[in-house]
């Protein structure tokens, strides 16, 4: 378990002073997660944050937010994907040179190669962010099954991530209402992770098998990229009856 957070801004370029004491305060309400370390990275817009539980290169190389070769891409990852080292060797042999052993420089390298279809070669549990320098594109992604948290604000001006909600309140922009739909939903049926929303009005989840990608016009994109085909999960357990 890690802990990851970040602030992209989309109208303007804030006082870079302000936004490493935001994202640390950010990061700060959630070291619980990762007692291991802390890296930060903040360029105009983007300010991105990680708590580390060191368990794969427990070595400096395995420190977040970590960069691809040419520090165009930069990651910040809370999760585990189990076939890395498979994806590593076709990495590999596609050209790819790799700086540590983690699975982290995994997902920066497959993301170079398959882009939002790196997705479907990753066997595992995960939440991350991943920024384009070049473009200023923040793609953000979520595992099949929705193990790992990722939540949300997206407003004209911000958008703000963290793998807890109390993160992102450390904003002052984010102010904490509650949405009484979801309320309603808990108290009374026991449900909390049917929908996108959170008990936080303006506070979102990101749902299973889903993707979010915050472009530098500001304008977003979602796409459900991986869904549980219930339909042929029956088949199969009626072909196993039988």
């Amino acid at each position: 378990m890690c802990g990851i957070a970040g602030i992209y801004n989309l109208k303007q370029k804030p006082d870079n002073i302000d936004q490493a004491e935001i994202i640390r305060r950010m990061t700060d309400r959630i070291k619980h997660r990762g007692p291991d370390g802390e890296g930060f990275f903040i360029e105009d817009q983007i300010a991105l944050g990680h708590r580390r539980l060191a368990i794969l290169d427990l070595s400096p190389s395995g420190a977040q937010p970590m960069f691809n070769e040419d520090k165009n891409f930069v990651l910040v990852f809370n999760g585990e994907i189990y076939n890395y080292l498979e994806i590593a060797r076709e990495l590999k042999e596609l050209g790819h040179q790799f700086n540590s052993q983690t699975d982290t420089e995994v997902i920066l390298h497959a993301y170079e190669e398959w882009q939002e279809k790196c997705l479907d070669h990753f066997s595992g549990m995960w939440a991350f962010a991943l920024w384009d320098r070049k473009k200023k594109e923040l793609f953000c992604a979520l595992d099949r099954w929705g193990v790992k948290p990722f939540y949300y604000h997206l407003d004209q001006d911000k958008f703000i991530f963290a793998s807890e909600i109390k993160a992102i309140l450390e904003n002052d922009s984010v102010k904490p209402a509650p949405n009484y739909n979801a309320i309603f939903d808990f108290l009374v049926f026991n449900r909390t992770d049917h929908n996108e929303g959170t008990c936080f009005e303006g506070i979102k989840r990101l749902m299973p098998g889903q993707w979010l990608k915050i472009k530098a016009n500001g304008r977003s994109e979602k796409k459900t990229w991986y869904k549980v085909s219930f339909k042929d999960v029956k088949k199969e357990n009626m072909a196993e009856s039988m």
